[in-house]
């Protein structure tokens, strides 16, 4: 069984290294120009939504079948979601700096 501590550190783990992730395609873009950044980006979001959304569901249903961790999944599950409105404004950002 896992700990109420090992749930919150799972949503903390995604969270930031979502947040990194983003940050390093949109800094790196940002300073160097380079289209792989964008690309990356790109694939960051594709893939880092799935990813996550996955990692959610599966902290929720873990914590449903396990009342007494539901408090602790839903806080690792909230952690997770402070990152989509930094990926919708990171996104909005890369969207408006790309030079085509």
């Amino acid at each position: 069984m896992m700990e109420n501590s090992e749930m919150e550190f799972v949503g903390k783990f995604f969270f930031w290294g979502s947040f990194l992730l983003g940050s390093i395609c949109l800094f790196g873009y940002m300073i160097t120009s380079w289209e792989g950044f964008v690309e990356g980006g790109i694939l960051l979001l594709t893939f880092g939504t799935v990813i996550n959304l996955t990692a959610a569901v599966g902290l929720l249903l873990y914590g449903a079948f396990n009342k007494p961790y539901l408090d602790s999944c839903v806080r690792g599950v909230c952690c997770m979601l402070v990152n989509i409105p930094i990926a919708v404004l990171y996104a909005f950002i890369g969207i408006n700096i790309i030079h085509y």
